[in-house]
């Protein structure tokens, strides 16, 4: 790369649970710069996780979900005499936990229950028990990358 790599910001813990991992969290899950707002629907999602889930902490589901979302490999192209091939790759600690994040948000937008903090609970459930759209990508996401591991030598 030409430019020097971007320094690592360090992040604030949140003022509920003093986690950097909530905010890191909230900081994706927001939109147009609205933080309480996220902030509310985070510590609202904990809370239904608690009420559905009462012999677990809401926060401990919700690292575990996580934990059970994070990919371990990703598969990247590499154009190779003409012929693109797709190359398994494993992938540095701060983009598993932010490919982790992204996906639950995203799968949690497009669930079909009433107001975010209901879908972002159902998505956080259902990755806790390793199943959910979340967890189907980190499951596809490994699947092509052992698809492709005959190509794991053109590796860059």
């Amino acid at each position: 790369m030409r430019k020097t790599r971007a320094k690592e910001r360090r992040l604030l813990p949140d003022p509920k649970f003093n986690d950097v991992e909530v905010t890191r969290f909230v900081n994706h899950m927001m939109l147009d710069g609205k933080k309480t707002k996220a902030l509310k629907i985070f510590y609202d999602a904990i809370a239904i996780v608690d009420e559905k889930i009462p012999e677990e902490n809401g926060l401990d589901v919700w690292k575990k979900a996580l934990l059970n979302v994070t990919p371990q490999v990703e598969v990247r192209s590499r154009r190779i005499g003409g012929a693109t091939f797709q190359i398994p790759q494993p992938i540095r600690d701060s983009r598993k936990t932010s490919m982790a994040i992204k996906w639950m948000i995203n799968f949690a937008r497009k669930r079909n229950e009433k107001g975010m903090e209901n879908k972002l609970a159902g998505e956080i459930i259902s990755a806790y028990k390793e199943e959910g759209g979340a967890f189907k990508k980190k499951e596809d996401t490994h699947r092509m990358a052992e698809a492709n591991k005959a190509f794991s030598h053109f590796r860059f």
